[in-house]
């Protein structure tokens, strides 16, 4: 039966279901002692609003059955011992007094160093409990689904029980959105958002600054329909995703000092919508006439800003962006401020629920993947490849979802079509390739709006 602990759910169960039960002999198994208590945070995938997080608007993901689950021990030793039921990620220890997360290497176990010192750090933890942690994941990983996020946020939970602390949902997602920086991704919060504030049976409108979530029912005719190109995309193991925070960020610069604003204090694009008071659409046509489509120097940024070099390398730009020499700021702007707009059209439909729903919501799907593909530029051959086959065997919409650069589509199916679309994907994408074929049981399926962050105990 679920009590409600800091927001949380916590499921007392006096018989632990099989994966769990599993998970606990594992445990045992490994450490010599049984878990206390166990921690499930899941993936998600994002139906619109790609990269406008980070930007300040709205997105709408929802939560996926696929998640991360930990086993826990609390000890009384100062040291965090990890393993890892897949045998491909190895065990790892260290003094929970002495955190360091490798921006470098970002290996899982950073992951969750990320969580455990995001709670830390926020309660001035000066004698954190140590633990013993089994992690099982069903996410599959550098796919688009928030495999990463969902660990960070696990383990900021872990922490948080481990030590006898309480959050709000609101709080816990906040805190892991900043601790994930520490791995050197300058994400916006879409991913821990919804791990904590999802809901059985709903997708949810995340809006920010302050972070709140609103129910979006999906229309009933239509499954949504996740396929993985089986291109594995990092983001912290590359500097794609930081480029375009940071062509964001410069674009609002440029935005915000063309119209007489204290730019300096202006970081996200919709700083820039909020201080003029305008429309999204009016948004789009000052882009037009104050950004060009051509690339931008660093030089004539500086110039631009009337800053130095150095300035804006030590002031603006992130450490793994400084090196870039020329940054699209028209593109990018031009893609956030229509994306945010057909987030916002994407629910409005969901909401009316018009005969055409289902027609009208593919459709801004569609417009949202060409836009990536073209003004984003965060697609890549097999993605584009992935779309056009979920399109031409009957989805109504199909994008990518995630960062982008590999990872996973999410498509838009009439119910009564999913089985011969399914079968068509799967062997018009999957069995004529030896590496995908391995992956396709974990690489195409139809889901459901599933439920946030979860404790469970034995009773």
């Amino acid at each position: 039966r679920p009590i409600f602990y800091p927001n949380i759910v916590l499921l007392k169960v006096s018989n632990l279901p099989f994966r769990l039960l599993k998970l606990k002999e594992r445990f045992i198994a490994k450490f010599g002692s049984a878990p206390k208590f166990y921690v499930r945070a899941p993936g998600r995938v994002n139906l619109i609003g790609e990269h406008i997080d980070y930007c300040g608007y709205a997105v709408l993901p929802m939560a996926i059955e696929q998640d991360i689950l930990i086993a826990v021990e609390p000890v009384k030793t100062e040291v965090v011992q990890l393993a890892n039921t897949n045998s491909l990620y190895l065990d790892f220890s260290t003094s929970v007094n002495n955190i360091q997360i490798n921006k470098t290497k970002p290996q899982w176990h950073n992951y969750f160093l990320c969580g455990l010192k995001g709670i830390q750090e926020h309660f001035g933890l000066n004698n954190p409990t140590g633990m013993n942690c089994l992690l099982d994941g069903t996410i599959p990983p550098s796919s688009g689904l928030s495999s990463s996020s969902a660990l960070v946020c696990c383990a900021g939970l872990v922490t948080l029980r481990a030590n006898g602390k309480t959050l709000s949902k609101v709080e816990l997602a906040e805190i892991c959105t900043k601790s994930e920086r520490y791995i050197g991704t300058e994400g916006g919060g879409m991913d821990q958002s919804i791990s904590f504030l999802a809901e059985e049976g709903t997708a949810k409108l995340i809006e920010f600054s302050p972070l709140r979530a609103t129910d979006v029912r999906l229309p009933s005719g239509a499954a949504f329909v996740i396929a993985n190109s089986c291109v594995e995309m990092n983001k912290a193991a590359t500097s794609h995703y930081n480029i375009r925070v940071m062509e964001c960020r410069l674009a609002t610069k440029l935005l915000s000092k063309s119209k007489g604003l204290d730019w300096k204090k202006m970081l996200r694009l919709e700083d820039v919508q909020a201080k003029l008071g305008v429309s999204l659409e009016e948004m789009l046509t000052i882009v037009e006439e104050v950004l060009h489509p051509e690339p931008y120097s660093t030089e004539e940024i500086c110039k631009c800003l009337g800053i130095s070099l150095e300035d804006l390398r030590s002031q603006i730009l992130s450490q793994n962006t400084q090196d870039v020499s020329t940054f699209k700021l028209y593109q990018r702007a031009k893609h956030v401020y229509s994306e945010a707009a057909r987030v916002l059209e994407f629910k409005k439909i969901c909401n009316e629920a018009p005969a055409n729903a289902i027609q009208l919501l593919g459709e801004l799907m569609n417009q949202s993947y060409i836009s990536c593909r073209e003004m984003y530029e965060c697609s890549c051959p097999e993605l584009d490849r992935l779309v056009d086959i979920c399109l031409q065997f009957g989805a109504i919409g199909s994008r990518l979802t995630g960062a982008g650069w590999g990872g996973c589509t999410v498509s838009m199916v009439p119910t009564d079509k999913l089985n011969t679309f399914l079968k068509n994907v799967k062997k018009a994408y999957y069995q004529n390739d030896v590496q995908r074929l391995a992956l396709e049981n974990n690489s195409l399926f139809a889901t459901k709006p599933g439920r946030g962050a979860l404790v469970f105990v034995e009773a």
